[in-house]
């Protein structure tokens, strides 16, 4: 076997490095290996029994990224070889480092939207309704139903974005680069929407504590219900570019199988865990919001493969749009934000009018709103998984702690699993697969 170069040890990441089999704790094996999601606590095991046959002295370990795109984002894989066979890998992250939580610490409540929407950022919606929810959950804020109905639009509409982005960037890791020009071309309906609407393409800050920034622009209903025929009929090109396409399969098929009690115990969520044949959704399964009150299925595969999570995302995105009907329908008229001088400032146009709108408006965003001390955890259904975010107040006007739970930093730890035994060649296409956003992961 051969010793990490002087290169690989020039970038070594102490305690994450990947290092030979032979310099390698059996205990670390098995964690890197998956084994301990199938022994009982205590069970030692010979590092050399594993079910990948490997000869003495002729594997190598090897960087794989962290590069853009084909790691998407600042991963980095250290992969142990034989040959062209992957016998053990390791994700490596870190590289990102925004550090978003702590600075999350140091922004008032009111400030809060615009950090978070910059973690998932293909899933800004997602995250700005997790922090606004648990900061109404300790104000014990009543939010109106039209704010309510439109932040449930805005994260579907974003959910379908995300899709159609996964789309376009799996066609081209595997090498169907038409996908990422329709991909990009579908997706550009739904961003040109948001824009419309909140002033931005992404990193909206537009779901906020009490509501959202603004309401909905004149012919939302038309544009939205324009934009779902359009994208509908566009999807079933995808399945005649890709879906019965025999290049696509063999690279697809078969290619990263996880079992549904790894997944399980890996703590992996959404289409990662849902290719393996659990309809676990908490749309569904614990209903937020009002999606109890909405027709739509729960999308699983069979095999647990690149092809299954790649057919889950393809046909979220029908099940989204007869979401996004649905809501279109029963969006209500009121308030797009909750009536409380204490936590909502004044309508822009009443600043200029009046001096009591004027200091209204300076207190807040200079002082900001406290919130009671406490304690919550709220979660939603990205398009990764489970996004949860867990906030601590000790009744200032700024969190005391928060943290969240990203669906991509958690699904990352199912690669070593998925990329054992198969080739390098599939290494990104595996990568795709699990779509991680690295702005969540080094949050």
């Amino acid at each position: 076997m051969t010793a990490p170069t002087s290169g690989m040890a020039g970038t070594s990441e102490g305690a994450q490095e990947l290092h030979a089999r032979n310099e390698t704790d059996p205990l670390e094996l098995l964690r890197e290996e998956g084994a301990v999601l199938r022994l009982p606590e205590g069970t030692v095991v010979d590092p050399g029994d594993m079910s990948v046959e490997i000869a003495e002295n002729e594997t190598m370990i090897i960087n794989m990224g962290p590069q853009h795109p084909s790691t998407h984002g600042v991963l980095r894989l250290m992969l142990e070889l034989d040959g062209e066979t992957v016998v053990r890998s390791k994700p490596v992250v870190g590289y990102l480092h925004t550090g978003m939580e702590k600075t999350q610490e140091e922004l008032m409540y009111i400030q809060g939207s615009t950090n978070v929407t910059r973690m998932d950022y293909l899933a800004n919606f997602h995250n700005e309704t997790v922090f606004s929810v648990a900061v109404e959950t300790l104000l014990e804020v009543d939010v109106p139903e039209r704010a309510t109905w439109i932040r449930m639009l805005f994260m579907e509409l974003n959910r379908v974005s995300s899709h159609l982005l996964f789309m376009a960037t799996n066609g081209m890791d595997i090498g169907a680069i038409s996908m990422m020009l329709y991909g990009w071309r579908e997706r550009e309906l739904v961003l040109a929407f948001f824009e419309r609407t909140t002033g931005l393409r992404m990193n909206c800050n537009y779901i906020r504590p009490g509501g959202v920034a603004v309401d909905l622009p004149e012919g939302w209903r038309e544009q939205i219900l324009a934009m779902c025929e359009a994208i509908l009929p566009r999807l079933d090109e995808y399945d005649t570019l890709l879906t019965g396409q025999p290049i696509f399969q063999e690279r697809t098929q078969g290619v990263g199988v996880i079992t549904a009690e790894a997944a399980i115990a890996l703590g992996a969520t959404g289409p990662v865990l849902r290719s393996t044949g659990v309809a676990w959704d908490l749309r569904r399964d614990m209903p937020y919001m009002y999606y109890d009150q909405l027709d739509f299925d729960v999308v699983v595969g069979r095999y647990g493969d690149a092809f299954d999570r790649y057919a889950i995302r393809l046909n979220e995105i029908r099940e989204s749009i007869r979401l996004i009907r649905q809501i279109v329908d029963l969006v209500p008229a009121g308030d797009y934000r909750v009536q409380d001088k204490k936590v909502t400032p004044p309508p822009r146009g009443r600043i200029d009018e009046s001096m009591e709108a004027l200091i209204h408006h300076f207190k807040l965003f200079t002082e900001g709103f406290k919130v009671p001390a406490g304690e919550t955890y709220v979660a939603v259904e990205s398009p990764r998984g489970e996004l949860g975010g867990y906030l601590v107040s000790d009744g200032s006007a700024k969190p005391y702690r928060f943290h969240m739970r990203d669906p991509s930093f958690v699904n990352l730890q199912t690669l070593p699993v998925m990329l054992r035994g198969g080739f390098v060649a599939d290494a990104v296409a595996i990568i795709s697969s699990v779509d991680p956003v690295m702005g969540g992961v080094d949050r």
